[in-house]
């Protein structure tokens, strides 16, 4: 394991919940922009999806949006 990946572990392990998610939640979206960078396009959708799923996800959005 490199020095960073250690330093890394150690941050998020030390980070309260919330924080980790919102790693998580980052390090998902980067991800997702590399893999449709290589392919040559942006799914502009599915990074959407990374970024604002948890916010999207809800009880409260399914009410907003239920009579559209």
């Amino acid at each position: 394991m490199s020095a960073l990946t250690h330093t890394l572990i150690e941050e998020i392990k030390s980070a309260p919940e919330p924080v980790q998610q919102e790693v998580l939640d980052f390090l998902v979206f980067l991800k997702t922009k590399e893999t449709a960078r290589g392919e040559g396009h942006e799914n502009l959708l599915a990074l959407a999806q990374t970024a604002w799923g948890p916010d999207w996800n809800t009880p409260e959005e399914d009410e907003a949006w239920r009579d559209l």
